[in-house]
């Protein structure tokens, strides 16, 4: 019952700030974080908000999980990427307002994809994007757009564990060249921060 109160508040809220289809500008970037309560997002970058998980639970490896969660996740000027990481479970993200976005995933076999999420459908841009679990995404905020908010929905539920931020050398080699936006330059800057160096190269720092 408090799990779906919780949503049904969420939703209310995002629906009255939507219902006047305000302009995406900085300005109602800043009225998003504050009307949703959004925070900083450590490590991945931009902001989230938690809005429930699902009340059925399923067995995961011997461990009860929701069958879902769901957030709220934006993009901003300020804070355009969400930095690369990788994550157990599916992830499905719906966009609300702003954009668009472009996701970089990258797929366990080798492919990668890049899909943007966004309004002009027309252009070949998305309303949904849907993440398979066990892959590495990383977004970009567009240059020209002021924020994207977003509702992601995991399944099972998001759980600190089942996520990994950051890559390193071997994951970059893995990754090069499978398309013409990936780069080695381009990986690492999906990667940012959160570089993880070689054992080898540990090794030598201490």
């Amino acid at each position: 019952m408090k799990c779906t109160w919780l949503a049904a508040i969420g939703m209310s809220a995002l629906a009255t700030l939507h219902a006047a289809s305000p302009a995406a500008t900085d300005a109602r970037a800043k009225e998003l974080v504050r009307t949703l309560k959004l925070t900083v997002l450590p490590k991945e970058s931009g902001y989230l908000g938690i809005i429930g998980v699902s009340a059925q639970t399923i067995n995961i490896e011997g461990r009860r999980l929701a069958v879902q969660s769901q957030n709220y996740y934006m993009l901003t000027r300020e804070r355009p990427i969400n930095y690369l990481h990788w994550l157990a479970p599916d992830d499905t993200q719906i966009l609300v307002e702003g954009g668009p976005v472009d996701y970089f995933i990258f797929h366990p076999d080798g492919r990668v994809e890049k899909i943007t999420l966004g309004s002009d459908y027309g252009a070949g841009q998305r309303p949904v994007v849907a993440v398979p679990g066990g892959c590495w995404k990383a977004l970009q905020l567009h240059k020209d757009a002021s924020y994207a908010l977003m509702v992601n929905t995991l399944s099972p539920e998001f759980t600190p564990d089942r996520v990994r931020i950051g890559e390193g050398e071997e994951w970059v080699k893995r990754f090069a060249g499978k398309a013409n936006w990936a780069t080695p330059e381009r990986l690492r800057e999906f990667i940012g921060p959160n570089w993880i160096p070689s054992p080898q190269k540990r090794e030598i720092e201490k």
